[in-house]
């Protein structure tokens, strides 16, 4: 099925919505696809899905645009195995678009020419008139108050877009994003089922013995803000349980919920001693509504992350943003045993920003308590990806200097392979930044006027916290520093060791060598990084970086890659000329030795990571991509870092985007019933308060 509402003319001057970053505007049902190169057995009936931002509705998008909104739209390949022959693989492309209430709300109001929820970029652009920001604001409340009337087709009860990332719980796939609970999808042919409330979902069926237990958000006015979960839920392989955190800008600002597997699901998990079901439980100590994207979970205890990044609508009384970052703040970080955020201890230390962290764990003593809680996230020493990304230039950081020595590109620029390299960083200093209505793009679609930050002080580097808690007066961190000078993120580990110590982080960076902030600046991924956190950590034992500012591999990428060390901590992928991916999801290699002994030793590197793959080569002279331009899914292995076991050919390309998951066969296998799914409206009666409607919403623009 496809979409038509891209205006390709206004869709050039946004590098968020142009080249592979535009969004794709057919869905396909499970299509069988081709492959070269030899198909791991691990790969066997089980399925890679990735969720990202795709807007349906942009004709009038203009210079409101985010890499982060639009709606959710789930890309899967699918491993299925043969019919005919368990032993053979009949792989399929699978995309849709989740159907949450804003979309069906969208396509059953064909006269709205920009999408119903504000872009990220209005609430952050300094350039936003107070009024504008308001008027936003009030369209959108106003748009799902029309919505609930009677003669309307679909009524918005909930505004997320469920465009973040996607996971697996209790025999349900779900879909996430900050503005709303989680949505439940099908496996393998990702419909929408519906909301996840923490208890049920509607379209499943009903349960005889059903317990009445409270749900996200609860009750009240405020019931719609509690529920808003953040995009990063994580789930214990062990005990079964999804923990998560839900964001507001209302006390108490952060509160936490933690939800047991039910039923059969139980006897798959080791439930831990004190397993009880929390629903919104305060976590006390927030100091206001902020951009939370992420959290840390050990096997005991939970992190929170208070930076200085605040979103709340009372910014706007102080003449700020919705989203204003503060650096002179100081960053804190909450940790609290998982059953008991009422214990919760704040330790605080430089500001920064974190988007993603990597791994999470416990360190305990000599009676076998826990002494420490570790962290490794990816710090960003500036918020320019929040503006960046929007095609906004970033305000400069308080500590700004100016540099006169060529600066090397920034993480996630444009670049290509060819001599003459176009960076806006390397501009002069006095050369004014040029907006994207000024920006013309070269051959390779890569246009030279995004809005770089042109700030020494940012940076995005894998970094180590440890907290102690052997103190029973002080909160101490004890080690702060970065692994690597070099910048990455969208981290990710084997989920063997999610929760635990992990050996082995990989994460993504680009070719050019940056000390610019991750993420924004039209974000292209052609390098892949394996750190060995371990070898790392044991050297800065023997020479401790500086607290704060501090590297314990000083490297280049450049000479990082030049290593020919086989045992060198830090390996690098890099893409062929011209081939951007993606976020990678690592799947373990199946153990070896006895399948029974659970306890059998592996590599914990013994596995894959799959990734989607754009080719550029696919643009046209006007960096757009050609009509017949496809994707592909890679699978390399995770020992070498060199060698890509095969590649699936896909029957589209999946536009650069954000988070995805691997699905065992077993999970796929073992998915809650489900009783009905969402579709896509029916064309609409043609009533007198159908054309008032589409009258007042042609209005509203």
């Amino acid at each position: 099925m496809s979409y038509n509402g891209r205006s390709k003319t206004q869709a050039k001057k946004h590098p968020y919505l142009t080249g592979n970053f535009a969004p794709v505007t057919q869905t396909w049902t499970p299509t069988p696809v081709t492959w070269t190169g030899t198909l791991p057995k691990e790969l066997n009936g089980g399925m890679y899905v990735r969720n990202g931002g795709n807007p349906m509705a942009n004709a009038d998008l203009g210079r409101e645009a985010h890499w982060f909104d639009g709606d959710g739209m789930l890309s899967g390949v699918w491993f299925s195995r043969s019919p005919n022959n368990a032993n053979e693989l009949d792989v399929q492309f699978v995309n849709q678009f989740v159907l949450t209430d804003v979309l069906l709300s969208q396509v059953e109001s064909s006269t709205l020419r920009t999408p119903i929820l504000p872009s990220i970029a209005t609430l952050t652009n300094p350039a936003s008139s107070l009024f504008w920001i308001i008027w936003r604001i009030m369209r959108t409340v106003f748009i799902v108050l029309l919505s609930h009337l009677p003669g309307s087709g679909f009524a918005v009860k909930r505004i997320s877009v469920a465009n973040t990332s996607v996971l697996y719980h209790d025999g349900r796939a779900l879909a996430t994003c900050e503005s709303g609970p989680p949505m439940r999808l099908t496996l393998p042919g990702l419909e929408t089922v519906g909301w996840f409330d923490g208890n049920t979902v509607e379209g499943e069926p009903e349960s005889e013995d059903k317990k009445e237990e409270p749900t996200l958000g609860g009750t009240g006015p405020l019931s719609w803000m509690r529920e808003w979960s953040t995009g990063h839920p994580k789930v214990d392989n062990a005990t079964g349980e999804l923990v998560l955190f839900h964001c507001s800008f209302a006390p108490p600002y952060v509160q936490y919920s933690l939800i047991p597997p039910t039923g059969s699901n139980i006897e798959d998990h080791h439930s831990s001693d004190d397993a009880s079901r929390i629903i919104n439980a305060a976590v006390p100590g927030c100091t206001g509504g902020k951009l939370m994207h992420d959290f840390g979970v050990s096997k005991h205890n939970t992190v929170i992350l208070d930076l200085p990044l605040s979103l709340s609508p009372l910014n706007l009384a102080k003449n700020s943003p919705v989203v204003a970052y503060e650096p002179w703040k100081p960053s804190r970080y909450g940790v609290f045993p998982r059953q008991h955020p009422e214990a919760v201890r704040w330790f605080e230390t430089d500001g920064c920003c974190i988007f993603h962290t990597a791994n999470t764990w416990d360190e305990y003593d000599a009676d076998g308590n826990v002494a420490a809680v570790s962290l490794l996230a990816c710090r960003l020493t500036s918020a320019s990806v929040v503006f960046s990304a929007g095609n906004i230039t970033p305000p400069p950081h308080p500590n700004h200097k100016d540099v006169i020595r060529e600066k090397p590109m920034s993480f996630f620029a444009k670049y290509d392979d060819e001599v003459d390299r176009q960076d806006p960083e390397k501009m002069d200093e006095t050369s004014p930044l040029i907006s994207y209505k000024d920006a013309v793009p070269n051959s390779l679609g890569a246009s030279s006027g995004l809005p770089i930050s042109d700030d020494d002080e940012e940076q995005c580097r894998l970094y180590y916290y440890r907290f102690s808690l052997e103190s029973a007066t002080e909160n101490v961190i004890t080690h702060q520093f970065a692994l690597a000078a070099i910048p990455v993120e969208f981290p990710t580990v084997s989920p063997l060791t999610a929760m635990d110590s992990a050996r082995y982080i990989y994460a993504c960076s680009t070719s050019n060598e940056s000390f610019g902030a991750a993420l924004g600046k039209a974000s292209k991924i052609d390098i892949l990084v394996r750190f060995d956190v371990k070898a790392l950590l044991v050297r800065a034992q023997v020479e401790p970086p500086d607290a704060v500012t501090g590297c314990v591999d000083n490297r280049t990428l450049s000479q990082i890659m030049a290593s020919s060390d086989p045992n060198d901590p830090i390996k690098v992928f890099r893409f062929p000329p011209k081939h951007y991916g993606q976020e990678a999801t690592f799947i373990p290699r199946s153990r070896r030795g006895s399948a029974i002994n659970k306890n059998t030793a592996f590599d914990e590197d013994d596995g894959y990571l799959v990734f989607y793959v754009f080719d550029e080569h696919q643009l046209n002279e006007d960096g757009e991509c050609k009509e017949d331009a496809k994707s592909e899914l890679w699978v390399l292995d995770a020992q070498t870092m060199a060698r890509v076991e095969c590649k699936i050919q896909l029957p589209t390309r999946i536009p650069y985007g954000l988070h995805g998951n691997w699905f065992t066969e077993e999970q796929i296998a073992r998915q809650k019933g489900v009783e009905m799914v969402r579709a896509l409206p029916a064309a609409a009666t043609d009533t007198r308060w159908s054309r008032i409607k589409r009258s007042i919403h042609g209005r509203l623009g």
